[in-house]
């Protein structure tokens, strides 16, 4: 068959790396090519041991199993814009310090005894806690306790790399200097007030309060649930955010955070939107419901649910979920979107 004019032409500017729009192959829809997927903690908490018996702190820097969606391996993300990985600290250990231009965070899973550090603040971790590590800032942490410690790290590694602005460096030393009174974190800004002047204030990139710690964020939630003035949210239960007391922002410019409850005999409603989320159930166990199937989570089991997939929770116990997704950014930027879809929308 004989090429048209328009074949023709589109074959002889191909060479000079240009494509007609009208030819173009992008989607032009929300969503992406992830996939939900999940990762078992009965499952990756043998291998994180295995892992330890395998390779030494010191060859591998941070003992960490990355979760890659199934649709990108070999790139070390979760999801297009996110990195997840479970890292586990044997006691005695500790992981040296140095820094980077992706934001971190950690959500403590198990054992207790760890630290962290960041910036020369030494704060003491344990499960459920929630800790921020902004970008370009010296942190190290260890672990001082009798038994092995795991937490989920989640970083925005895939924007630094879109840019073109991932940088790396290692401290000197194993521990950069701890120059802070241990919690002086929260108690300067963990009771909402705030010192009237403030370095932080000036800083393009603010952070005040590093660790959030799961009593605080359970209590916080219980009270929620008990306020008859506060309305459950039909497809999210109780559900907070975490902010940065310096400007009430997200702890990130690029990561949101939040903590949900899912109290006794929650029946959510089919939800989407398009930011991509990594859940990480805190303890108790609910059902995932997605389109062509259903998935039962445990404590300690993490979930990607990527854009525009359309999900719902249901739990026959009490349960809180931890989660951070790009929202932030999305936000910023206005591309941000969600739904609450009828009983009969599951697309």
């Amino acid at each position: 068959m004989s090429q048209t004019p328009l074949n023709l032409f589109s074959d002889r500017i191909n060479p000079l790396s240009i494509s007609p729009l009208w030819e173009r192959k992008i989607k032009m829809i929300p969503g992406s090519q992830c996939v939900p997927h999940v990762w078992p903690y009965s499952v990756m908490r043998p291998l994180l041991d295995e892992s330890a018996l395998l390779i030494e702190k010191k060859e591998a820097d941070r003992r960490v199993l990355m979760m890659e969606n199934p649709s990108l391996r070999g790139s070390s993300f979760i999801a297009n814009s996110l990195f997840a990985g479970l890292q586990i600290i044997l006691p005695g250990e500790i992981a040296p310090s140095h820094r980077h231009t992706p934001n971190a965070l950690r959500f403590v899973m198990d054992g207790e005894g760890a630290y962290t550090s960041v910036n020369g603040e030494k704060v003491s971790i344990y499960p459920g806690d929630f800790i921020v590590t902004p970008n370009w800032s010296w942190h190290d942490h260890g672990n001082l306790g009798k038994s092995a410690v795991v937490w989920m790290d989640g970083l925005d590694t895939p924007f630094t790399n879109l840019f073109g602005a991932h940088f790396r460096e290692n401290y000197p030393e194993d521990i950069f200097p701890v120059t802070k009174e241990n919690g002086i974190g929260y108690a300067l800004y963990g009771s909402n007030l705030l010192p009237l002047a403030d370095n932080n204030l000036n800083d393009p990139n603010p952070c005040s309060l590093l660790h959030y710690s799961f009593d605080k964020t359970r209590d916080a939630l219980l009270a929620m649930s008990k306020d008859t003035g506060l309305q459950i949210d039909k497809a999210q239960g109780y559900k907070l955010k975490y902010t940065n007391p310096l400007n009430g922002s997200y702890p990130f410019k690029t990561m949101a955070a939040f903590m949900q409850m899912l109290p006794l005999g929650f029946r959510g409603q089919k939800y989407r939107t398009t930011e991509n989320t990594v859940f990480n159930l805190a303890y108790g166990s609910c059902r995932v419901y997605l389109k062509n199937r259903t998935v039962d989570l445990s404590a300690h089991d993490v979930m990607v649910i990527p854009s525009w997939e359309t999900y719902s929770f249901e739990a026959d116990k009490e349960s809180m979920i931890f989660s951070f997704s790009d929202r932030a950014a999305q936000q910023a930027l206005g591309f941000w979107r969600e739904e609450i879809l009828s009983e009969s929308n599951f697309e």
